[in-house]
């Protein structure tokens, strides 16, 4: 999680847009890549800086900022919808990551007073916040997507992703500034959870209301799993706590494909049958 702007800046929230830009300077000189090659702590926090640089430089977005509507990388807090639907959720554009120098007027003094001329530089790319549903995290999608520029594209979600992890679209970012290829599209997916079944890995787990009569003699129930409902077949005698294993009904992973436990939990159709009251009280 990135710190906050002010910090990483170390600057005060009462500073002005001339100390902010004088703070960024100097980190800048401190710890930019021209002048640190291969050091990729430098860099990073060089990126940080610039983030930070990015919205305290911005009035509007130092004030939303200050207000609490958005993070310190300018991801809008709550993480409300901007629009578009996506396997049933919806996208998020949070905002832009950073490539190569975006204050490069900032920076020009510090080579012999002249501006570094570095060739065509790839452009920024762009971030989004993803949701899909749990189903689609295990069985993998293909999901139309709208973009920032209101472009619709297919998106594969390959099955077995989780919360966190990103998907990148290649030349779906900001064009470049100075004639080179455009920025990627970063999806961050977030999957939301079931109410029917847990992730174990590769496999699944789930609760089976299981009829009392079915646990007695056997039979069959039908199962709900992420491909759709399946036949179970319970052996007599089964009882609460019983797992039963649906080979193959878990993650859909290509080669070794997940498997589906299902735990049985007996439950009586009629608490008020008084056959059964009857027969329980003889026992």
């Amino acid at each position: 999680m990135a710190r906050d702007p002010y910090q990483t800046l170390g600057v005060n929230k009462s500073a002005s847009t001339e100390e902010i830009r004088k703070a960024y300077r100097k980190k800048a000189k401190e710890l930019h890549p021209d002048l640190h090659p291969n050091d990729e702590q430098k860099a990073n926090a060089f990126k940080e800086a610039s983030a930070a640089f990015e919205i305290l430089s911005d009035e509007a977005k130092r004030a939303q900022f200050d207000r609490g509507e958005i993070d310190a990388d300018g991801n809008p807090t709550g993480y409300a919808n901007a629009g578009g639907g996506f396997g049933g959720g919806g996208f998020r554009q949070p905002g832009g990551s950073f490539q190569g120098d975006p204050f490069e007027d900032i920076l020009s003094g510090m080579f012999g007073g002249q501006r570094r001329r570095t060739g065509p530089r790839k452009g920024a790319d762009i971030r989004y916040r993803v949701d899909i549903s749990f189903e689609d995290a295990v069985q993998g999608a293909k999901r139309q997507m709208t973009m920032a520029d209101n472009k619709s594209l297919n998106v594969s979600i390959p099955p077995g992703v989780t919360t966190g992890q990103v998907l990148r679209l290649k030349s779906q970012g900001q064009a470049s500034q100075t004639s080179g290829p455009p920025g990627d599209a970063l999806l961050e997916l977030h999957v939301r959870p079931s109410k029917i079944w847990t992730r174990d890995g590769a496999d699944l787990r789930m609760s089976v209301p299981l009829p009392l009569k079915t646990a007695l003699l056997g039979g069959t129930i039908e199962v709900s799993t992420p491909a759709g409902p399946v036949t179970l077949k319970v052996p007599e005698g089964s009882n609460t706590g019983s797992v039963l294993r649906l080979r193959n009904k878990g993650v859909q992973f290509k080669d070794t494909p997940g498997h589906l436990y299902a735990r049985l939990e007996i439950t009586l159709q009629d608490p008020k049958d008084e056959g059964l009251i009857e027969w329980a009280k003889r026992q």
